[in-house]
C-alpha cells in the first residue's frame, strides 16, 4: 500500500518559526539569553552562512552530524572529515590569534 506523500512546506516553516521564537520565548521567560546588538555587517552574516551551507553540501553532512552520528556508526569518512572540521578550527584560530593578532 502505497501513502501520498504531501508537500513539506509546512514543518519546515514551523522549523524556521522555532529557530526564531525560541530564543525570544526564552529571554522573555526565564531571562536567559538576552538579545545583544550585532557586532558586523549584515553581508557578512548573509556570506558566512552561505559559506556554511556549501561546506555541509560539499562535506556531505554538518560537523556535528559527523562527529555525533558519524563517529557513533564507526564511518571511517566521517572519522576524516571530523579530524579535518577540528584541524581547521585550530589553524584558523592560530592565524587569526598569532599571525594576525586579532
Amino acid at each position: 500500500m502505497a501513502t501520498e506523500r504531501g508537500s513539506d512546506i509546512g514543518w519546515r516553516l514551523c522549523f524556521l518559526a522555532g529557530l526564531l521564537a525560541a530564543p525570544l520565548l526564552l529571554w522573555a521567560v526565564a531571562g536567559i539569553g538576552k538579545p545583544s546588538a550585532l557586532q558586523t555587517s549584515p553581508m557578512l552574516l548573509i556570506t558566512a552562512g552561505l559559506l556554511v551551507g556549501y561546506g555541509t553540501r560539499l562535506g556531505s553532512g554538518c560537523t556535528s552530524g559527523h562527529g555525533v552520528c558519524g563517529l557513533a556508526r564507526l564511518s571511517f569518512r566521517s572519522l576524516i572529515a571530523t579530524g579535518l572540521f577540528m584541524a581547521s578550527g585550530a589553524a584558523v584560530v592560530f592565524v587569526v590569534r598569532h599571525l594576525l593578532g586579532a
